[in-house]
Formats: structure tokens, C-alpha cells, sequence
């Protein structure tokens, strides 16, 4: 499950992918789902680590806030930590929807019960 958010970590959208999906591939799709909001930070985990997802990013003027991998060739001059820090509220919300059985356990058949007992889920994530 791929899960945007405001910087709250209210849900805004999702889109599912394979286990052995890699983060990387999906991070432009998670670009564009969701309501259509002017982004100006994309924040993400290490796991969309890639020198073409950042320029993609820079590319429609948004700041990438990814962190780099450990086995980066790639030398960080810069990683703003404060505003990484806020990465907990997504992970929080991510835990929210976890509470919820159907999707932490991930029993269901198809891929659209699935999203649906996720949609549910945020739903009642953003209500309460």
C-alpha cells in the first residue's frame, strides 16, 4: 500500500501494488493520486531512494525529503531532519489503519475488497 498524506497525516489517497513491487517504480504514481493539491514537499522513506525520483519531484517543483540509502554512491550535502521528523505523523497514520484486522492482516481476496476495507479504514482514521 502506497499512502499519501497531508503533513497532519490525515489520508488523502492510496494505491495498492504487488509485494514484489519495488517503492522506487511507484513513487511518480504516488505523485499523482489524490485530490489535486499543489504539492510543495513529497516525504518519503528510504525505500523511493533514486536520483530519477528526485528529479521528477524537481521537476514539477516539488522538494524531494527523501532520505538516501545506506549503499547511496550518491554524497548528501544537505537532509532537512527537522522536517523529516514529521514523517512520524504518516507512520502514525499507517498504524491507525493498521488497527483495523482486515487490513493489517490482509485476508482479503481481491484487490478491490482490499481497497475498500482500506478506504473504510481512512475514513474512520480522518473522523476520528
Amino acid at each position: 500500500m502506497h499512502l499519501k498524506t497531508d503533513l497532519e497525516g490525515n489520508p488523502l489517497d492510496f494505491h495498492l501494488t504487488g509485494g514484489e513491487v519495488s517503492d522506487s517504480t511507484q513513487f511518480e504514481t504516488s505523485l499523482d493520486i489524490g485530490p489535486d493539491v499543489r504539492l510543495r514537499i513529497a516525504m518519503t522513506d528510504k525505500g523511493y531512494d533514486s536520483q530519477s525520483n528526485r528529479a521528477v519531484a524537481l521537476a514539477r517543483g516539488i522538494a524531494p525529503v527523501i532520505p538516501r540509502r545506506e549503499n547511496s554512491k550518491q554524497i548528501v550535502r544537505f537532509f532537512p531532519k527537522r522536517l523529516y521528523k514529521l514523517r512520524a505523523r504518516i507512520e502514525q497514520t499507517i498504524g491507525k489503519l493498521k488497527r483495523f484486522k482486515r487490513v493489517a492482516m490482509r485476508c482479503e481476496k481481491t484487490d478491490i475488497s482490499y481497497s475498500d476495507i482500506i478506504s473504510f479504514a481512512c475514513l474512520r482514521v480522518d473522523a476520528g
